[in-house]
Parts: C-alpha cells; structure tokens; sequence
C-alpha cells in the first residue's frame, strides 16, 4: 500500500493564511496538492504561498472575505480558471469571535453575527459554489467544526452553536451528495491557534485546564498533529468516508 498522499488534487482551503489553515494549506502542498489559499488579507496570502513556492509546491492565493458570497463565487471560479477544477473544499476560517469567553448574557449580538457568516452561511455559500465542480471531479467538501459544537459550551454559547450548525449541515450534505460522488466531512481540531495563545496568555489557569483534559496531555501542534489528519481526509485514502467528523484532539473528546 502506498502512503497517503494529495498528487494531482486541487484544494480550495479558507483562512489558509494563519494558524491551523496555513499549517494545513503547507502540509497539503508538501503532500502534492495543488493549493488555492483563499485569504482576507492579502500579505498572508502571498506569504504562505510564497513559502509552498519556494519548496516546489504549486499554489495561488485569492482574496476571499468569508462574509461576502461574490467573493466565495470569485475564489471558486479562480480556482476552477487556474487549474482547471476542483477537487477539494476545505471550509476553514473563522471569526476572532470564536476566541471569546463568556455567558450569553453578556455576549453582544455583533458576536452572534460574526460567527454565524463565518462558519455557518460561509459554509453553505462555498457548499453551494463547489458542488458542481465536486460533483465532476468525484470530490469531497470538508467543514471545520469544533468540539464546542459536539459537547456542552457553557462559555462559548454563540461558537458551539454556529459549530453544531455547520457539523448537522455536513451530515446532511453527505446524504445528499453521496449518490452524486461527493464526500462530505467535518473536521474537529484541537490545535494551538494565535486566538487561542492570546486566550492562555490571558487566562493561564484555563489553559492548565484544558491540559489536564486532554489525555495525550497537551494541545495539538498543527502541523504535527492536526495538519495530517486533514491530508487523509483530503487524499482518495478517504474516499469512502463520508458523513462523519474526524476529531483530534488528543483524546479530551474520547466520549462523544
């Protein structure tokens, strides 16, 4: 059997620019991937593509804001103009919002708006712009979801409950798109990403916490231990899978 690779796949990855997207967008060029980094800001995107490049990756950026559908439609069509088609949609960016603390009570509603256009109708436009593309190319569309939106998220209300949306939406794309020969997948990372650095440098004792949770006994490096998961479910290695949502997260969701 040969190892997992992404030889000849065209990805289409969101927020590839920083943290877990980044880390994932690298690993998947290293894996053969040809990558289109769809970014907010533009020095990212050049700066992550400039990096796959220069190690002999093929890769283009886009300016994407995840909150406006023409510039969802845009970076699918770029995609598709450049190589050709599509393989793989890897919705991934999120808010800063999703970093934030607190009961629902004193959480205020500009929160709730900006998780809800970047994970959940963010996820449905780009869905909606792929699946033709996915559908010829035998593809696969992968959701980041989070383990908020799977257990109980007393202190993130607003996150878990975008993040469940986006979980039940895969599913139900996955029932849907099956017969067609589209995959569809959730990923459930838990990783160190620059918003949650911020938040253990702020609260450390929350960060001792979310240690102690987790059996492996550490969070997730992402591109040792979140980047290659997301390689698998990108690689035909994963071709029948579909439906369901992959979790690493060292052990701390090992009951669900």
């Amino acid at each position: 059997m040969s190892a997992i690779d992404c030889v000849g796949r065209t990805v289409l990855i969101t927020g590839a620019g920083s943290g877990l997207g980044r880390s994932m967008a690298i690993a998947l060029a290293e894996a053969g991937a040809e990558i289109v980094a769809a970014v907010r800001r533009p020095e990212t995107g050049v700066e992550v593509v400039d990096e796959i490049v220069a190690a002999g990756g093929k890769a283009i950026w886009v300016e994407c804001d995840v909150r406006e559908q023409d510039q969802i439609k845009n970076a699918v069509a770029k995609t598709v103009e450049h190589f050709g088609k599509l393989d793989v949609m890897i919705s991934n960016a999120t808010s800063p919002a999703s970093a934030l603390q607190g009961e629902l009570d004193v959480l205020d509603d500009g929160v709730w708006e900006q998780l809800a256009a970047t994970n959940l109708r963010a996820s449905f436009w780009f869905a909606k712009a792929a699946f033709p593309h996915l559908k010829a190319a035998g593809g696969t569309l992968i959701l980041l979801t989070s383990g908020r939106g799977i257990e109980a998220a007393g202190i993130q209300p607003e996150y878990g409950a975008t993040k469940a949306g986006v979980r039940a939406f895969a599913k139900s794309l996955a029932a849907e798109w099956g017969p067609q020969g589209v995959t569809v997948n959730c990923l459930s990372p838990a990783g160190i990403t620059p918003a949650y650095e911020a938040v253990f440098e702020q609260l450390p004792e929350w960060a001792a916490t979310i240690r102690e949770t987790v059996p492996l006994g550490r969070v997730g490096d992402p591109m040792k231990d979140i980047a290659p998961v997301m390689v698998f479910l990108a690689s035909t290695a994963a071709q029948f899978i579909t439906g369901q949502t992959i979790t690493a997260t060292g052990g701390r969701t090992m009951l669900l």
